[in-house]
């Protein structure tokens, strides 16, 4: 979700997006992607815009939207499953990698029994 609040401020005060990311200590292209919603913007950094525009936090606050990412299109050459979003890892997984999970989770279930009959057998 685009921040609009902050676009507009921004824009009014005569303010570039270069000049807001060096109050971030970050490029351009980075604040760029935090004010279009492709990368969430954190508290500090929400703090730290508005004091630098002399403006209440609420002026140009907008809550991050969480986002599904799918990295699966690929699975070969994927490098990343999921995004953190505020502290939070969103992922789709494929149904037949959660198959294989639950197969193993069986697996050792069983296994785990006969180890405890094992054990039972010895404490006898």
């Amino acid at each position: 979700m685009q921040k609009e609040k902050l676009r507009d401020v921004r824009k009014r005060k005569g303010l570039t997006q270069q000049q807001i990311a060096d109050v971030l200590a970050t490029d351009v292209s980075n604040y760029s992607r935090k004010e279009s919603g492709d990368v969430a913007i954190r508290k500090e950094e929400w703090e730290k815009i508005a004091h630098f525009l002399e403006v209440p936090l609420e002026e140009i606050y907008q809550e991050e939207e969480a986002k599904q990412i799918n990295h699966f299109d690929n699975i070969t050459s994927s490098t990343s499953f999921g995004n953190n979003i505020s502290g939070n890892y969103y992922c789709n997984v494929p149904e037949f990698l959660l198959e294989s999970q639950r197969e193993l989770i069986e697996l050792l279930k069983k296994e785990n029994l006969r180890l405890e009959e094992e054990l039972k057998k010895y404490k006898k």
